[in-house]
């Protein structure tokens, strides 16, 4: 069931119920994408009310702004009431995984698991961000020559979906389903909101490159689920602090690049629903 939830603000946001079951609201990555989940969605409807949506000024959620980090958590909290019954699981994927995060800090007694998939971790940017670039362009490989063309000039809009696929295929392991899946995730292509994204890692950076995020996810008491894929092009080590500072973190690896749902759909779908299902979804304190 495809429905507009409504922001404090008034914005409009685009939520989408899919299945039967306990809540599980899924979180997108970019910042400035768009909900990309259907095929997750679909993998776990079966046992769960799957919630996606778009945040704010993304997709099929059309706003200004602001584009903040807690703007973007007062958005999920209106997603979570006005879709379902708390206590609900979160899952975020790479970026969206902070976001969880957030959610859970600000609002635990809405949050019965955190699933973490393909995030960032909490280290400084600085640690982790010259290794993932150097890997990025390797696996771009023989396209990197287009891409740094597009990358170094004002985009039209068919080739702002070009450059998003070249640079989206260094998240698949194999170079010869690479550049297909990337494709496969940009369609369709509902664009990418460059303000949100720009105004959002800065924040992100800020926030962990002080120090800031790193302390505050000691307090985070939900159970969390931390999926990793071994050939994500974002060093993995890079979430090892985040591992060690959740006080009820369970870690997992599968053998797929930045999106595991695409590359071994039936190992992380199983993943996903035995943490979810081996106790009653209930809050922090509840067990």
């Amino acid at each position: 069931m495809v429905e507009t939830t409504r922001a404090d603000d008034g914005a409009s946001l685009w939520t989408r119920r899919t299945g039967s079951g306990t809540p599980l609201v899924l979180c997108h990555g970019g910042p400035g994408l768009w909900d990309y989940f259907d095929e997750p969605a679909a993998l776990l409807a079966g046992d769960f009310t799957v919630v996606q949506w778009d945040q704010r000024g993304c997709g099929r959620s059309p706003s200004p702004g602001p584009y903040t980090i807690e703007q973007s958590v007062a958005d999920l909290h209106a997603v979570v009431r006005g879709t379902c019954p708390s206590p609900v699981a979160v899952l975020g994927h790479s970026w969206g995984g902070l976001l969880a995060l957030r959610y859970a800090l600000a609002h635990p007694e809405h949050v019965s698991h955190l699933v973490y998939v393909s995030g960032v971790g909490v280290d400084p940017t600085a640690t982790w961000l010259g290794d993932f670039l150097a890997a990025a362009r390797a696996r771009i490989g023989p396209r990197l020559p287009r891409f740094d063309e597009l990358y170094g000039r004002e985009r039209t809009a068919p080739e702002e979906r070009e450059f998003a696929v070249l640079q989206w295929s260094a998240d698949f392991t194999e170079p010869a389903s690479a550049f297909a899946l990337a494709e496969r995730l940009a369609t369709p292509f509902r664009g990418i909101n460059r303000a949100c994204h720009a105004a959002l890692t800065r924040q992100t950076d800020e926030y962990v490159d002080s120090g800031a995020a790193l302390t505050a996810i000691a307090a985070v008491r939900t159970p969390t689920l931390i999926i990793d894929g071994a050939h994500d092009i974002r060093p993995r080590r890079a979430v090892d602090s985040l591992v060690r500072a959740l006080p009820r973190a369970t870690r997992i690896t599968l053998d797929t690049g930045h999106n595991p749902w695409a590359e071994q759909p039936a190992a992380f779908a199983a993943a996903v629903r035995d943490f979810l299902l081996r106790d009653p979804l209930s809050p922090p304190g509840a067990r």
